[in-house]
């Protein structure tokens, strides 16, 4: 094995499940077309894996054998990386939420980075560019919570909300009620309706 693969491998070795390698990271010991070739054999050897365009990982290597990382660890990544927020899409959070049992059959997280494709193994994860409302309260409850609203839809936003009530702490609903500003009409309008109550409810 050549010098440059062995620095590519113990790099891609020394990183936690999901870390990503880049070519630009090793340009300072040869030339782009040499470190492409050298990230594209070690790929055909299966020592690494190419989960989208210009990105590696390290397989993760247990006495059951080799897997891709979890697509959380690559995800967690991507977003250290390159200071994106990703989070679940409104299925997803729906489901963790308790508003359906409907388990999604697809990895779909929005993004505030363009809308993107991975690859890992068998597994195919999309990223979707998001919305700022989607995505304005991140990855806290009440970002779980509009997200969740957003797929159910205006139908059933009422009595989500009034399940969401035995859910999420007053703080979470005084986020939601912050983000009024930027929410679809129909979801400030619903979630004002909820938590005005809500607020009357907990101040007795």
């Amino acid at each position: 094995m050549s010098h440059l693969a062995e620095t590519i491998l113990s790099a891609a070795q020394a990183l936690p499940e999901g870390g990503l390698l880049s070519a630009k990271e090793f340009l300072h010991l040869a030339s782009r077309a040499a470190v492409d070739q050298t990230l594209t054999r070690l790929t055909r050897e299966g020592k690494l894996m190419r989960v989208g365009r210009g990105a590696y990982v390290a397989p993760v290597v247990s006495r059951f054998g080799t897997r891709p990382p979890s697509t959380e660890a690559v995800v967690k990544a991507i977003e250290s990386a390159s200071g994106e927020v990703i989070v679940a899409n409104g299925a997803t959070e729906a489901n963790a939420l308790g508003l359906t049992t409907q388990v999604p059959t697809r990895e779909v997280f929005l993004t505030s980075g363009r809308s993107r494709k991975l690859q890992l193994g068998n597994r195919t994860v999309e990223l979707k560019h998001g919305n700022r409302w989607q995505l304005v309260l991140g990855a806290r409850p009440a970002g779980m919570a509009i997200r969740a609203l957003s797929w159910l839809g205006p139908e059933q936003a009422s009595s989500a909300l009034k399940v969401l009530q035995t859910k999420l702490p007053p703080a979470e609903w005084a986020a939601m009620r912050s983000a009024r500003a930027v929410l679809p009409s129909w979801m400030a309008r619903a979630v004002s309706e909820v938590t005005d109550g809500f607020l009357v409810d907990s101040s007795t």
